[in-house]
């Protein structure tokens, strides 16, 4: 999830030209509703949850992960991984969920029912957790250590992938994945560090998962850093309804938007969009397993 409302409030983005290869969309929310469907769906009746995953396949998007980052969403996640073949589900709290449950005493009682919610057997993972410290201050920094240690535990009992959330707080994530042990299968999406971290998580055997922000004309920092990663490290998000990619910006996002992320990222990495988008597809399944 997103640390600002950054889901867009124009029109509905136009479909782009599909994939030559279907890939996964790594990390989305489509447990938060808008109204972005393009016109031709709209018109044939098709919409919700199987609309935003039809109107994706159309474009070579054929599945993706449902991320349900609270309470409220790691329900709705487990209901819809049940009800649609092409998804598959991560529950987690939230970075910024933890100190609001600290603070109220119910901190435990949470991390109890997300424990047994992701014993569903499309939860394939556990996500996302992790650090912001850009949107809770100095006193939430120890409950989201916390947290963030007792998700990484549950990933490594469950023997889940685990989705990292990662704000304003790479130096802190990378100790706390040393200092606890990465589980075999570590994401971290949404990927905002530079080159150095980058290679330090390719050497970890990390993943790494690229949202829009590679095709934001500010995110040459982003780029460099996807430019040096071995492309068996790679994944692609969109984090949908957040961070639309270029040039829909002003749109809400969603999995159908993938190809424009994917195509940016080949232009990156020099290499043919078929060929990447055959690496995403293998990289997801070694990650979450076939669906």
């Amino acid at each position: 999830m997103a640390p600002h409302d950054d889901r867009g409030h124009g029109d509905p983005a136009p479909l782009p030209a599909p994939l030559p290869v279907p890939v996964v969309d790594n990390h989305t929310h489509l447990d938060i509703h808008r109204d972005d469907l393009p016109e031709p769906l709209r018109a044939e009746g098709v919409d919700g949850v199987a609309g935003a995953l039809a109107i994706a396949a159309s474009v070579g998007v054929d599945r993706v992960v449902q991320v349900g980052c609270d309470l409220e969403s790691a329900r709705w996640t487990v209901e819809a991984v049940d009800a649609h073949p092409a998804m598959l589900g991560a529950v987690a709290l939230h970075p910024n969920e933890a100190p609001r449950l600290a603070e109220q005493g119910r901190l435990d009682e949470a991390l109890a029912e997300i424990e047994a919610l992701s014993a569903h057997p499309r939860v394939r993972a556990i996500g996302e957790s992790g650090l912001d410290y850009y949107r809770t201050g100095e006193g939430g920094v120890a409950a989201q250590q916390e947290s963030f240690r007792w998700h990484i535990d549950l990933a490594k009992r469950t023997s889940k992938a685990l989705q990292i959330h990662d704000r304003d707080s790479h130096d802190d994530v990378l100790r706390i994945l040393a200092e606890e042990g990465a589980p075999e299968r570590t994401v971290l999406h949404c990927f905002s560090g530079d080159v150095a971290m980058a290679r330090e998580c390719a050497e970890r055997g990390y993943y790494l998962s690229i949202a829009g922000t590679v095709t934001f004309k500010n995110a040459r920092g982003l780029r460099d850093a996807l430019a040096v990663t071995p492309t068996e490290r790679l994944l692609v998000e969109t984090d949908a309804p957040y961070l639309t990619p270029s040039p829909h910006r002003g749109s809400a996002n969603a999995p159908y938007l993938v190809p424009h992320t994917v195509r940016r990222m080949a232009d990156v990495l020099s290499v043919d969009v078929a060929t990447l988008c055959r690496d995403l597809s293998d990289n997801a399944e070694a990650v979450y397993g076939p669906w």
